[in-house]
């Protein structure tokens, strides 16, 4: 079965979403676990909270030369907190725009909210897989798959957000697929 084609002007990453089984089922699209959307927008949130923060003080000193301290101080706070929803918005879009199929050729990624790529990395290239758990992601049992592969050009690729479970048993299943594909001298 070939891979449903990559439909730019699409908001999510298609009918699969709901789908993150442990075992997942290979020539199908999954979308990452409901988990997956609040440390995303979390991290999404605290990313641009400094440069509202930034943007805030600046505009607070020009305020204060012709308005009140509180308003300038409301204004800076109103300016952080539209940082940290629009922070946090962009995480959901990203955690929508997120999915991978295991195909029988490798390991296919959609990503990307306003410049939309479509990953392959086929199982021949794969090199070695490690799992990373950071605090959020160990909180909510979620895990990111790290794809090394041969050659320079994206020698790494990352999968964020996955269940844990299902992870360990993707990284499983790479990891046994590609070992008969060595093609050590």
């Amino acid at each position: 079965m070939t891979p449903e084609p990559f439909d730019p002007a699409a908001d999510t990453a298609g009918p699969q979403r709901p789908t993150h089984d442990a075992a997942p089922a290979e020539d199908t699209w999954h979308g990452l676990p409901r988990a997956a959307g609040g440390v995303f927008a979390a991290s999404g949130a605290v990313s641009l909270a400094g440069p509202g923060l930034g943007a805030a003080v600046a505009l607070g000193l020009l305020a204060l030369r012709d308005a009140p301290l509180a308003a300038a101080l409301g204004g800076g706070a109103g300016v952080v907190a539209l940082a940290v929803v629009a922070g946090a918005w962009l995480g959901v879009r990203r955690w929508r725009a997120t999915a991978w199929m295991l195909g029988r050729d490798g390991l296919h990624m959609r990503r990307g909210i306003w410049w939309r790529s479509e990953t392959l990395v086929p199982r021949s290239r794969v090199q070695h897989l490690d799992l990373e758990r950071g605090p959020l992601e160990r909180h909510f049992d979620l895990a990111t798959l790290v794809v090394h592969t041969a050659g320079t050009r994206m020698a790494s690729v990352r999968l964020p957000g996955l269940a844990a479970a299902q992870a360990t048993v993707l990284r499983d299943r790479l990891v046994a697929d590609s070992a008969g594909d060595d093609d050590a001298v």
